[in-house]
């Protein structure tokens, strides 16, 4: 059996790429009014489905602000869908971020970028590059929306790296009433930290202000070691290179590290590779999982045969990726100190059990930061995501893992699986009140909050 490390890795953490459904009407359509009309609406994996009143994509803050004076309630924002938890159904009106999309303005001096709150992190390197500027760190999926992305404190990988929310330096939302609003760090600086990781909830974010730094290429290494030989050295790893990460494969002891590191080298592009390797390890998962011994064998051997790889292009075609293998995912992120000894305590239970899962697990480490409703306020941070293939029931994995992680001080991602309740946040983030209060001042009839909402802040 030959695998190729594109086929066992770099596809195989993950997956997928466009929102599923029907395209949205533009926002002079007449919304559809009885259930037979409504068009389904569901997010990348399948897990999450809603019939919405209507589904609207306004193009100016104006639009916004009519739509929200005029929609059936509660009205949710949705971008590629890449969220597991219910963040976006609602009976209401659904409301597309992709027609306030794009640069829109840059700033030389201040190396900062204004840009359409609907833009694709995919789509801003191009466009960002020709004005002389570029994303300081990136997530690992290039659909997601920058303003879903920092909704939910998506993040990238690299000890001095905050995630995306980190790098805003201004906002503007339409609010409930209908306002626009602009706020930074002297302009409503409350509303500012508040909305800099919002879930939505705030209002309909149109545009956002980004610190950027100059282009600049990377050198993309990775490398295949034994699971107890990344667990002594992982450290050491994200503090000698830009960013570092690594995977663990289920039932093989081996794992694989992948570094970024800025370089003047030429540029030598990956080339383009097939992308099964994930379905090769649910096949060997099918075929074996009944003898874990001889599917760990054959996943070692095919792995330590893999040779080191090197590529080097432009930032932005190195970070993000299409993900082309559906999954739901449950990531917790950790205070440092303690997230090897819970990947460790996660290996020993899904394997001493011989728990069924075959997709990688990613581990990630992340710069602390001050923003309220940031995972990582206050605590350097490593993230531990453990994913399930959408066609399985992800319940019974994910709530054998999840008491470990929590045990260990994990916050969930606030886009990804997790049966934490309001008194739980409370407990996790010291401005949980803080938030509170500026969410009920902006919001105070709930026009954005769905039940998912209400729930997660305790108002259900």
């Amino acid at each position: 059996m030959s695998l190729s490390r594109r086929e066992m890795m770099m596809q195989g953490a993950a997956v997928a790429a466009l929102a599923t459904g029907k395209p949205f009407s533009a926002f002079a359509e007449t919304p559809a009014k009885t259930q037979e009309q409504r068009i389904k609406w569901q997010n990348w994996s399948g897990g999450q489905s809603c019939l919405p009143e209507a589904r609207l994509a306004p193009a100016t803050a104006a639009e916004v602000a009519e739509i929200i004076a005029t929609s059936t309630k509660p009205i949710r924002p949705v971008g590629t869908g890449h969220s597991f938890t219910a963040l976006v159904p609602t009976d209401g009106t659904i409301m597309s971020l992709d027609r306030l999309s794009g640069v829109l303005e840059t700033n030389d001096e201040t190396m900062e970028a204004t840009v359409g709150a609907g833009s694709k992190l995919g789509d801003l390197g191009a466009p960002l590059e020709e004005k002389g500027q570029a994303l300081i760190n990136m997530p690992d999926i290039n659909r997601q929306t920058l303003a879903g992305s920092i909704s939910t404190s998506t993040h990238g990988t690299g000890e001095n790296f905050g995630s995306l929310s980190s790098y805003v330096t201004g906002l503007e939302l339409v609010s409930a009433a209908g306002e626009t609003i602009w706020c930074d760090k002297d302009q409503q600086p409350d509303l500012f930290q508040a909305a800099r990781v919002s879930l939505g909830s705030l209002g309909i974010i149109t545009k956002i202000r980004l610190q950027n730094r100059t282009p600049h290429r990377i050198n993309k290494r990775t490398w295949v070691v034994p699971f107890d030989e990344m667990m002594e050295q992982a450290d050491t790893f994200a503090a000698e290179n830009r960013n570092f990460e690594f995977y663990y494969i289920p039932f093989s002891s081996m794992c694989m590290g992948i570094s970024h590191n800025e370089t003047d080298e030429p540029l030598a592009p990956s080339s383009a590779e097939d992308d099964d390797g994930v379905m090769t390890l649910k096949a060997l998962a099918d075929y074996l999982g009944w003898a874990p011994s001889l599917r760990e064998y054959f996943i070692r051997s095919a792995l330590e045969d893999l040779p080191e790889e090197t590529f080097v292009d432009t930032s932005w075609k190195v970070y993000p990726s299409d993900r082309n293998v559906r999954f739901n995912e449950m990531e917790y992120h950790l205070p440092r100190e303690n997230a090897l000894a819970a990947l460790k305590e996660i290996r020993t239970l899904v394997e001493g059990e011989n728990i069924d899962l075959f997709f990688p697990w990613e581990f990630r480490y992340v710069k602390s930061d001050d923003i309220w409703l940031s995972p990582f306020q206050g605590r350097e941070s490593c993230s531990i995501a453990i994913h399930r293939y959408y066609e399985e029931d992800y319940k019974p994995l994910f709530s054998a893992v999840e008491p470990i992680l929590q045990k260990h001080g994990g916050r969930p991602h606030w886009g990804k699986l997790h049966t934490l309740k309001a008194p739980d946040f409370a407990t996790l983030y010291p401005n949980w009140n803080d938030f509170l209060t500026v969410r009920q001042a902006m919001d105070p009839d709930g026009v954005f909050l769905n039940d998912h909402l209400r729930e997660v802040f305790g108002l259900a």
